[in-house]
């Protein structure tokens, strides 16, 4: 039997070209090779945007959107919304009593977003216990493998260390799951940090051929290059970075531009060119689905009308080995 693999996106409404290449890209190739069931974390986005829920119904749409624009097919994967299933919040809830609250403190991406999201009070409990959620998203349906990047990997273990908890206090039950690293190391955005949608730095894959050209003229280059014909230093350039994504001609690139043969601006204007014809039949194939948005929520409840089952069998099963029932 194929391994499952279990791994979900916040909601951020249309996805944006990190989104592609860190998970997306990913989560295509592995839908021929295991059983994957891809969710929707919507109460995820609650974390952070627990005032702001004004769009998230619009934000889930565009974003499965883009998921089926880009390749995700639901006759090959499972589709669903988190929030659709109460057996996941029941599963975090008794993983939240056996998780030493030192454990959570110490993960690394809490740290780190609560030093950057200083304009706003996310010092919850559901933003200190955003781990324990993500465990219970996983091992809910005894997923397996689970498609992360570098940086998700932190989390991922604390979830390896929950699941070890609650197998030595009631039992061998759930397997520990095992990450599947992302082929592509992060994009960074226009402006050199993280691509994010909330930075104003992100090239979506909606975006017309003009809106990409506009965007891509504003990447930070070599600082020390003053003149066209000036020796460049691709290596320090977020505009080779992202070159090296989409150029097959990356070598040529490179040369030119330590010779000081190709400026800035005619290097800008070919990238815009490449990732715009990168995303054309995602373009097409969106217009397509846009005019259907019945058509998202179908999927996504026939997805959890699928892992229901699987669930509720894992709770009931819980419940027996906690005494609860």
């Amino acid at each position: 039997m194929k391994k499952r693999v279990v791994s979900g996106n916040r909601p951020t409404g249309k996805l944006h070209i990190g989104h592609h290449h860190g998970a997306l890209k990913n989560w295509i190739e592995l839908q021929d090779k295991y059983e994957c069931f891809f969710f929707v974390a919507d109460w995820h986005a609650l974390t952070t945007k627990y005032d702001e829920t004004k769009n998230l119904r619009s934000d889930i749409k565009e974003m499965v959107v883009d998921w089926l624009a880009a390749g995700l097919d639901p006759s090959k994967c499972t589709i669903y919304r988190q929030s659709d299933l109460s057996e996941v919040a029941e599963l975090s809830l008794y993983f939240s009593m056996i998780t030493p609250i030192s454990w959570l403190e110490r993960c690394p991406t809490y740290k780190e977003m609560i030093s950057e999201i200083n304009y706003k009070d996310i010092s919850t409990h559901g933003f200190l216990g955003y781990p324990i959620l993500q465990t219970a998203d996983i091992v809910l349906y005894h997923g397996e493998l689970v498609p992360v990047g570098e940086d998700q990997l932190p989390h991922l273990e604390l979830g390896r260390e929950i699941v070890r908890r609650f197998n030595y206090l009631y039992g061998q039950y759930f397997p520990e799951p095992e990450a599947i690293l992302s082929p592509t190391k992060r994009v960074l955005g226009t402006d050199g940090r993280k691509m994010s949608k909330s930075y104003g730095n992100a090239i979506n894959l909606s975006d017309t051929p003009e809106e990409i050209l506009k965007k891509v003229q504003t990447i930070i280059t070599d600082p020390a290059r003053i003149k066209k014909t000036d020796p460049g230093h691709p290596d320090v350039c977020l505009v080779f970075g992202l070159h090296k994504v989409y150029s097959v001609d990356v070598d040529k690139i490179k040369e030119e531009c330590r010779a000081g043969e190709i400026g800035c601006v005619q290097c800008k204007k070919i990238l815009a060119e490449r990732i715009s014809e990168s995303l054309a039949d995602f373009r097409k194939r969106r217009t397509e689905l846009d005019k259907n948005s019945d058509e998202v929520w179908n999927i996504l409840r026939e997805g959890a009308e699928k892992v229901r089952p699987i669930a509720r069998e894992t709770l009931n099963k819980i419940r027996k080995r906690m005494n609860l029932d």
